[in-house]
Parts: structure tokens; C-alpha cells; sequence
């Protein structure tokens, strides 16, 4: 069988010819290095060119990252070796390298040198901590020198290749080649070390059209790979992969198998002659570059192949070895959140095929392998060989007993105890399988699920699913698809009923099989689940769960990371990364489990595990509680006072709410509470509540509308005293002491307005006030301050004033005592009272003055052009304006001092 080898192009970019390629170990980034002389820099994830420089106007055929550094290196045909800041394009360093053209660079890993080969048949040494000193020349090639390649297994240790036919393989500090390799007939363009392994082998590709690879210990050929139909100019064994890739003038990439050597597949993009490739430790990325740009692919998946029992023992393949750790030989060892794990790990040996998927069966005995189209079951301690056969996918039922195969895109079988039972071909193909509770096929755009045992069809769903995961009881299930995730729950009972009463189906199986309990807006990446719990890694790298329609992060990851598992025992969750290293975090079972307590509405359970929660953990169960409904539970629950008020205020228990409050001591809390007490017509509690939220305006408002004469006399003083004048003034006001509103201002320099207010409502305080302004204006505009008119001086400037003081003072009484709210039906409202006739009415009772003599004489008063233009107005024309800062403005234009026949007795008393 083929191996199972998925190929993704990230990036596809137009250019000239491109003669070199590299990839960035630290950002998403692809080096191509042009003929035109140009070199580009390509972001693979945003498809975009983020950098561009000219080196030269010749050709440039070698490129490198120095990432330590933050350089790029280039070699060109003008001989020159160029180094740059790939930061800030600065050129570093600049110097002649070789007497020809320079065909490779290589960086050394560990040493600060470089290694460059020449058609000049020569390789130099370089130290850049030397002043790029020339430290070893090596001679011995009788051609053009095309590559080198430093051995990742020792760094002292390199290969060249040349066009005259050989490989060669030196030693630092050694002046002779240790020994050469034969058997091209043509000149050699291309090598590579083999990458992970053991095996001691170069891959050399060259213009015969054959790849050879080589035995380096045994100086041997192991095996020659013919397919291509022109030069073959670029050859690399894949780090992670079982494969080589080997790219041609004759613009392919063909992937060969590197342990069978079997022919995988060709890629033609379409873009001439392929003349570079580059790959990178630890990522499936390959980049390829050719005549009209350069690509990048990704072969395979990166999630690496793992798995953990419930007992913690992990086992993992690293290439085709077969490796365990066990979490219980951690001990005592303290653990921290993401850190990685001290782990002992124990080689079982080598497996026979290449696994891409490694899982473990649900009671932990056995761990099938899936590679190469073939799996494997071995028993989980020993690694013994226990079933094998050809498969393309495998999954494990909830029982082990039983497991799928998935035999190419149409024909899936099943087995019980190794042994097959039952094949079918699904009615729209197989392009993926599932196990769990039900098996799951997927077809194109729809999935559907089949009992084990008759293989009946259940339900047959409209989705397109990257993954399908049961819980353990298998009544949950959550299916993710390319943008977001599905919560399912698994009605066994109704199918049942149906399936034997035929009724309540149609051609995609029983309607009432699933109902939908969430959907979420997230990619999952891996996912498990505990209890009624779904715990996953997403797209952008957190680690959250699932519980009842409400998600938890619980971290934040710094990469991508793979679901191993949870350990209840340990209270922690446990994942690994393509690298093999595994980490843990911390989440308390007993959260878990009272959750999923709550959600099966078992709350007997719920009490008897929540006492076990630790304290720290209560409030987050709590919102929990708070999101499914349960607000009084949430409330009993909290730890937290903040959240506890704000439940409190929910459930609108005032008495709880209180002693928070007064715990929490904030104002924004007591205007909370303030709020609900109002609403719950508690207006002593609300009173309290703004004072101590400092909420004038807020009692202003209550004190008005209850009629509290002793609460708003509160207020006035109060906020006089705190500068709150807006407030203050409108309190005096409408406690009729109008002397207390002219005070407050002239306390706040408002003497114009104070003036306006004393001639509209106290004229027996007029001539005091016009003589402050006329005092504090003089400061700065003395002509001003003598063009305002005092009554005192100006008496004929005041017509009628007598008449304004007598109304002053016999409304002065009914001022002071003020009505209770209950005499509101039997009074006249300020529209309906004329105080000049009031007062001629008053007058003729006195027996002081005609009253005829009063009510026919026109007193509307003009004032002097030096003060302001004087209309009728009333109370409803002073404009009281609340600043932030809280400042007194009064705004008076057009205001009327208005004793006169149309001033009222109401206008005086401020309402």
C-alpha cells in the first residue's frame, strides 16, 4: 500500500529564476535567492513578500538565514560573499571569496563559520568572529564544486559533491578528503545527510538523472532511484518524514519512500526546471524553487504520532522507533503549569512500518499503529506484534474488542477479538472514519454514524467534520468541522424505540437520534473528554473546556500542543508537541465532576462533591452555576465578593446585596444597590445608599419626589459644603431660602447671576448684591463695573420697586412654611397666580393703599440699559446647568425680575 502522504502548497510565488531556497527556523519566512541578482524574502502564512534587496547585477546562486545572527549570507557570481541584517538590510560585510562563481554556503550550527564551494574546485572555511578570517581551504575536486552539507550527526564532519562525477566527504582540520564516493557517470549537482535515525547515509542526486544513496560507513551504494527524465538538480532527505525528495529540469519533485525506496508520488506545479529545495528541522515544510518562482509544501501532518493510557503511560514514535515514558516514575517531583515534564523515556524497538497515527485501545492493553497503508496492534507493554493487515485508518470502538478499518475510499471492515467480522461499502464512499460510541463514516460534506453490532445506520448528518469524539458514556459527542464545533447529545433510547416500533426514520436513519446542546465558533485542534466535560486545543493555541454551553480557558499556549489526556488521579491534564515533549496543567477533578453532576441534573452528587472543591475553585464554579440558570446555587457557592453582589443584585435580594455592599464599600456598588431599592420602592435604603455613593443627583431626585423637605435641607448643606453647586442651589430653591441660594453664589463668584436672582425674587437684597459685582468687576474693567446701576443710587432706574419690596414681604411667610405634598390638589399651580393682584388684594384689606389705584398702575419694570434688557419670564427660565466638574452655571439671559403683574406668588417660593 502507498504511503499516507498529504500534500499542501502554502505558498506559490512568481519570480525569475530562482537558483537557491532557505527556510527561517523562527519566523514564517522562505529565502529565495534569484539569477537576476535580486534576493526575495516570502511570508508562507500572509502569502506575502516582506523583503527585497539587490545584491548584485549577476547572478546570486547561493543564500543562507543566519538566524542566531540575524543575517542573510549570499554568494554570487561576481565571487563576492555579501552579508546583510535581514532586520534592516544593512550590508554587515562584504568581501571576495572565491576566483569563480560561488555555487554553496552552508552555516555551520554550533561554530560561528561558514563554508562556501567554488567553481574554482575549491571550499573555504570562514570564522565571522575573526574578521571572516580564510581559516582551512580544501582541495581535491576536479570540477565545479556544487554543494556542501554539514553531517547533523557530527559537525566536524561535511560532504561535497562535484561535477567531476564523485562525493567526498572531509573533517575539519583535516587537509585531505577521508574518503570518496564513486559511481555517477555524470556530474553530481546535489547532496544530503540522511536526518533522523541511525542510518549512515548521503543521498547525492546528479546530471545521469539518477539518486544514489549512499552507505558513508561502508562506503558503499545501497540503492539508485531512476524516474526522472533530465538532470536531476537537487535532492534532500525529509526530516520528519519516511520520504526523499528530488527535484529535475524536467520540473518535477518526485517523493520516494526512504526505507522501501518505492516511488510515492510526483509534483509538477507548472513552473519549469526545479532547480533548489530546502527543508527544516521539525516542520513537515518543504521549499522547492524553479525557473518561474519558488513554492512551498507541506507533506504529511505535523501532529505527531502519541498516545496515553489512563494510566499515564505515554508511547510515541519518533521516526519509525517506538519510545515510552511512564508519569508515575515523576513521583514527588514538583510540577508546574507548562513546563516540561523530567520524563525517562524507554525504546521498545523499531516498528515495520512508519506510523502517522499511534493510539491506544480504550482499556489500555493494546496500541495500534497506522502507516505506510498498513496497521499494526501491538500489546502496550511489550510491543509484541498481536494483528496486522492493510488499512488506510484505524479506530477502536468503546469496547476494545472491537475496531474499524477503513480499506481506501470504499470499503470499511470491522473486527471483534482480531478476527474480521463485517465489511460494507458506504452509500456515498469513506473518506475518513471515527470511532466511539457509534462508528462514524465520512463521505463528501455529510457523516454518518452505524451501530457496531448490525451496522444499521443511525443518523446520517450534513457536515463536513475534521474530528468526531464520544465521552465515555457515550451520550455526548462533539463533531468539529473547518470553523467551528457541534455539542450532540445521543438519544439511545428514542433510537431504540424507533428502530423496533419502524417508525420516526427516513433515509438518512432515526430524526430524533441526536439533539444539538452547543455550537461554538472555534477550530478545534485535538480534543478529549471527561465526564460531561470537552477539553481542547483550538486554532489559536488555548487550552479551554467545554461544560454546558460555557468555556473556561485554562492557558494560554506559547505553540501547538496535542491533547494526550487527563490523569483524575493527578488532577491534571497532560499534552505533548511535535517535538515530543510533554507538558502538564492543572484542573481539579472534582470541578469536573460537579459540573457534570449539575449538567446531568443529579445535584445530590452535585453536594456531596462541591464540599471537595477547593476554595479557590468555588467561583469559577459558581459562574458556571450562574450561566446554566442556577443563580441562588451561584450565590451560595462564590468566593468572591464581587461576583456575589452582583448575583445578589440579580436575584434582587437587597438584604445580601446590602452587606456586600457595605463589605465592598464602592460606589459604583452602592449605586447598584441604590437602584434596586428604588425599584423595590425602599426609599430609606436607597437614601442610604446614595449618600454613600455620593449620588446628589440621585437624592435630589428622590427627596422631590417623596416630598422629603428634611432629606433635600440634608442635601443643600451638604453639598454646599462639597462644592456640588448645582445640586446645592436647586435644593435651596426649592426650599424657598432664597437667601441661602444668593450666598451660595457669591461664595462661587457668581455675582451677576446673584444680582439677576435677588431682582427677580429677594429686590430687598438688590442694592447689596450690584455692590459686590460692582466691587469684584472694578478688579478688572472699573468703566464696567460704573456703568451697573444700584437702586440705592439709582432709584428712578427701578420703577415700581416699593411695590416688589411689599410683595417680597408678604410672601416671605407662605415661603418659609413650606406645604405638605398632601395640599398639592387644593393649590393654585404658578400658571393661575398673578402676585401683583394678590398683593392689591392684600393692600385694600390693610386698608393701606387704594387697591384700584395699584391693579391700574402699569409697574412692569425697564430696567437701565447698564444692567440687561428685562422680559417677563419665570422659574421656568432660569437654566441650571450641570457641569463634570460640577460647577454652578445659571444662565439668565432674558430673566425677569418679576414682582411685577406678571410675577406670582409660586415664581417667589420656588414651587
Amino acid at each position: 500500500m502507498p504511503l499516507k502522504l498529504d500534500v499542501k502548497r502554502k505558498l506559490s510565488a512568481r519570480s525569475d529564476r530562482v537558483k537557491s531556497v532557505d527556510l527561517h527556523s523562527k519566523e514564517p519566512w522562505m529565502l529565495a535567492s534569484l539569477y537576476n541578482g535580486n534576493v526575495h524574502v516570502w511570508n508562507h502564512e500572509t502569502q506575502s513578500l516582506v523583503k527585497s534587496f539587490e545584491v548584485t547585477d549577476l547572478p546570486v546562486r547561493a543564500a543562507k538565514f543566519v538566524v542566531r545572527k540575524s543575517w542573510i549570507v549570499t554568494g554570487s557570481d561576481d565571487m563576492m560573499v555579501r552579508v546583510f541584517n535581514y532586520n534592516t538590510l544593512e550590508k554587515v560585510e562584504m568581501f571576495e571569496a572565491h576566483s569563480d562563481y560561488i555555487r554553496s554556503i552552508i552555516i555551520h550550527p554550533t561554530q560561528p563559520y561558514i563554508l562556501t564551494s567554488s567553481d574554482d574546485m575549491s571550499i573555504k572555511l570562514w570564522d565571522w568572529e575573526k574578521k571572516w578570517n580564510c581559516s582551512q581551504v580544501f582541495e581535491g575536486h576536479l570540477h565545479y564544486v556544487m554543494m556542501i552539507m554539514i553531517n547533523p550527526k557530527d559537525n566536524n564532519t561535511f560532504a561535497s559533491c562535484s561535477l567531476d562525477k564523485t562525493v567526498k566527504v572531509w573533517q575539519l582540520g583535516a587537509k585531505d578528503a577521508n574518503f570518496t564516493l564513486e559511481g555517477h557517470e555524470k556530474g553530481v549537482n546535489a547532496i544530503d545527510y540522511f536526518q533522523g535515525g541511525d542510518k549512515p547515509y548521503i543521498i547525492s542526486a546528479a546530471d545521469d538523472r539518477l539518486v544514489k544513496v549512499w552507505d558513508y560507513q561502508n562506503k558503499t551504494c545501497v540503492q539508485t532511484l531512476e524516474g526522472h527524465a533530465q538532470n536531476v538538480s537537487c535532492v534532500i532527505f525529509h526530516p520528519e518524514l519516511p520520504i526523499i525528495l528530488s527535484g529535475s529540469e524536467d520540473g518535477t519533485v518526485r517523493v520516494w519512500h526512504s526505507s522501501t525506496y518505492r516511488l510515492e508520488t510526483a509534483l509538477n506545479y507548472g513552473l519549469e526546471r526545479v532547480w533548489a529545495m530546502a527543508r527544516l528541522r521539525g516542520s513537515n515544510d518543504v521549499a522547492i524553487g524553479y525557473d518561474e518562482g519558488s513554492v512551498i509544501v507541506k507533506l504529511g501532518r505535523e501532529e505527531p504520532a502519541m498516545s496515553m493510557d489512563n494510566s499515564g503511560k505515554i508511547i510515541w514514535a519518533k521516526h519509525s522507533e517506538i519510545q515510552q515514558a511512564n508519569l508515575k516514575i515523576l513521583g514527588d517531583v514538583e510540577i508546574k503549569d507548562g513546563e516540561r515534564l523530567p520524563l525517562a523515556v524507554k525504546d521498545m524497538g523499531s516498528c515495520e512500518v512508519f506510523p502517522h497515527a499511534l493510539v491506544h485501545s480504550p482499556n489500555g492493553r493494546f496500541v495500534a499503529v497506522c502507516g505506510d497503508g498498513e496497521y499494526i496492534i501491538y500489546t502496550a507493554m511489550a510491543l509484541r506484534n498481536k494483528s496486522f493487515g492493510s488499512a488506510q485508518e484505524f479506530v477502536w470502538a468503546s469496547e476494545s474488542n472491537d475496531f474499524a478499518i477503513r480499506e481506501g475510499s470504499a470499503k470499511v471492515k470491522l473486527f471483534r477479538n482480531f478476527k474480521e467480522r463485517k465489511s460494507f461499502k458506504p452509500d456515498f464512499g469513506a473518506e475518513a472514519i471515527f470511532g466511539g460510541n457509534l462508528l462514524c463514516v465520512k463521505s463528501t460534506n455529510t457523516i454518518a454514524f452505524y451501530d457496531w453490532e448490525a451496522l444499521q445506520l443511525i443518523r446520517r448528518i450534513e457536515i463536513n467534520p475534521k474530528l468526531v469524539v464520544w465521552n465515555d458514556s457515550g451520550e455526548l459527542v462533539c463533531i468539529a468541522g473547518e470553523e467551528s464545533y457541534f455539542i450532540l447529545k445521543y438519544q439511545a433510547d428514542e433510537v431504540a424505540r424507533c428502530l423496533a416500533a419502524h417508525e420516526g426514520m427516513d433515509d438518512d436513519g432515526v430524526e430524533a437520534a441526536f439533539d444539538v446542546v452547543g455550537e461554538v465558533d472555534e477550530v478545534v485542534k485535538t480534543g478529549k473528554w471527561v465526564g460531561d466535560c470537552f477539553i481542547y486545543t483550538n486554532s489559536v493555541n488555548r487550552l479551554n473546556y467545554y461544560v454546558g454551553g460555557e468555556i473556561v480557558t485554562i492557558s494560554h499556549l506559547d505553540r501547538m500542543m496535542y491533547l494526550l489526556g487527563y490523569i483524575p488521579g493527578d488532577n491534571r491534564l497532560y499534552l505533548g508537541d511535535k517535538e515530543l515533549n510533554i507538558v502538564s496543567y492543572s484542573l481539579q477533578l472534582s470541578v469536573l465532576e460537579y459540573q457534570t453532576a449539575v449538567m446531568r441534573k443529579d445535584f445530590d452528587t452535585a453536594d456531596q462533591v462541591l464540599p471537595t472543591i477547593p476554595r479557590e475553585m468555588r467561583t469559577r464554579v459558581a459562574h458556571f452555576l450562574e450561566k446554566q440558570g442556577f443563580k441562588a446555587q451561584a450565590l451560595t457557592v462564590s468566593t468572591d465578593p464581587e461576583h456575589k453582589f452582583e448575583l445578589a443584585i440579580k436575584l434582587k435580594d437587597l438584604k445580601t446585596a446590602y452587606q456586600l455592599a457595605q463589605q465592598l464599600d464602592s460606589e459604583s456598588k452602592w449605586k447598584q444597590l441604590s437602584s434596586l431599592a428604588v425599584a423595590k420602592n425602599e426609599f430609606g435604603l436607597a437614601q442610604e445608599c446614595m449618600l454613600r455613593a455620593q449620588d446628589y443627583s440621585g437624592l435630589l431626585l428622590v427627596a422631590t419626589s417623596s416630598g422629603d423637605a428634611t432629606m433635600l435641607e440634608r442635601l443643600a448643606q451638604m453639598t454646599s459644603e462639597k462644592g456640588q453647586n448645582n445640586v446645592a442651589f436647586l435644593a435651596y430653591f426649592l426650599l424657598g431660602r432664597l437667601e441661602d441660594c444668593l450666598e451660595l453664589l457669591c461664595r462661587t463668584g457668581r455675582l451677576a447671576e446673584a444680582a439677576f436672582v435677588a431682582r427677580t425674587y429677594v429686590p430687598s437684597q438688590l442694592s447689596r448684591i450690584v455692590g459686590l459685582w460692582r466691587t469684584e468687576l472694578a478688579k478688572t474693567n472699573e468703566k464696567a463695573a460704573e456703568s451697573i446701576a444700584d437702586p440705592a443710587e439709582y432709584e428712578n432706574l427701578f420703577p415700581q420697586l416699593s411695590q416688589s419690596l411689599q410683595a417680597e414681604k408678604m410672601l416671605e411667610q407662605e415661603r418659609n412654611a413650606l406645604k405638605p405634598a398632601s395640599s398639592y390638589p387644593n393649590t393654585k399651580s404658578t400658571s393661575e397666580r398673578n402676585v401683583m393682584e394678590e398683593l392689591g388684594e392684600f393692600l385694600s384689606r390693610s386698608n393701606m393703599i387704594d387697591s384700584s389705584t395699584i391693579l391700574d398702575t402699569d409697574i412692569t419694570h425697564t430696567t437701565s440699559p447698564s444692567t440687561a434688557t428685562t422680559q417677563p419670564t419665570t422659574k421656568d427660565d432660569l437654566d441650571l446647568n450641570f457641569d463634570d466638574d460640577d460647577d454652578f452655571q445659571l444662565d439668565t439671559v432674558g430673566a425677569d425680575i418679576d414682582l411685577d403683574n406678571d410675577f406670582n406668588e409660586e415664581d417667589l417660593l420656588g414651587d
